[in-house]
């Protein structure tokens, strides 16, 4: 089992000026005790479900950027970008970039984006849900057709490209994976069958073996093997204190129902420090957790 890290929190002791420093020591914290990914989310305003709007929130690929130049290993991507906020052709060409100045550590994770609180006070569109997931598919086959060699047009329902020019190509052999965000299970679901290299699933155990039972039945459809499909899910625990033993039972829990990979979340104000002793010492006990697979 793979240890990824995400950061939603940038609310950090000494305000604006520490936010740079504290994400550099996260990065290269993370970096020394083996997460394999970090992720941003893809937000504007800080999520009104968990914390004030107010609250500090960096724009997403500027900030993963920054962390791939401070870094060496660690890949890096969003979890997940809204497909809402960038033009197709505009996003596969910022991942391309990320990707080829990283040395090819980027990755696409992408949503049907849910915020309408930060679209309407940044004055962007959002248009209602079944036309968000249209748009979703539209832009995963734009991302394709760019990293491929055909620079020919695209024609969607939503998106019309004249020519699907990308220059220079990802280094990221044959492409950046391409994460796909959220449980549904109708929608979200058949497009992580048909176009996903990874899924980042929501709840317990029982939740998540459920979802991937729905999964299983979308890839019978499009004919994929689900076992070409990384699963990922966060760990919930305390964001300051955090427990090792239920860290490693929730672990165990997810592995045995088909997770590849958990999540640390450390939101706190020393996410660094929680890094090296908590997660850290545990690193070694996930590589020894047996993963089922998609079942």
């Amino acid at each position: 089992m793979h240890l990824d890290l995400h950061v939603p929190r940038f609310t950090w002791p000494g305000g604006p000026a520490s936010i740079g420093p504290t994400v550099t020591a996260v990065a290269q914290a993370a970096e020394a005790i083996g997460v394999r990914i970090l992720s941003f989310m893809d937000h504007w305003f800080q999520m009104d479900r968990m914390w004030p709007a107010e609250e500090p929130m960096l724009e997403g690929y500027t900030a993963l950027g920054f962390v791939a130049a401070k870094t060496e290993r660690l890949r890096v991507r969003l979890l997940v970008g809204g497909v809402t906020y960038r033009y197709p052709g505009l996003l596969a060409k910022t991942v391309t970039t990320l990707d080829v100045l990283s040395a090819g550590r980027a990755e696409l994770g992408i949503g049907a984006a849910w915020y309408e609180r930060e679209h309407l006070g940044l004055g962007v569109p959002f248009p209602p849900l079944a036309e968000r997931f249209e748009r979703l598919e539209e832009a995963i086959q734009i991302c394709l057709q760019m990293w491929s060699d055909d620079n020919g047009p695209y024609n969607g329902k939503h998106y019309q490209l004249a020519e699907t020019l990308c220059s220079p190509l990802p280094v990221s052999a044959p492409r950046p994976r391409i994460l796909i965000g959220g449980s549904g299970e109708r929608k979200t679901l058949r497009l992580v069958a048909q176009y996903a290299d990874a899924c980042n699933l929501f709840g317990d155990a029982n939740v998540i073996d459920h979802k991937l039972a729905v999964l299983r039945r979308h890839c019978d459809d499009v004919g994929r093997d689900p076992a070409e499909i990384e699963v990922t899910a966060l760990i919930m625990v305390p964001d300051d204190s955090p427990s090792g033993d239920d860290i490693l039972r929730q672990a165990t829990a997810l592995a045995a129902v088909g997770v590849h990979t958990v999540m640390a979340r450390p939101s706190g104000e020393d996410p660094q420090r929680t890094l090296h002793e908590v997660w850290g010492p545990l690193v070694p006990r996930f590589a020894e957790i047996a993963t089922s697979g998609v079942r």
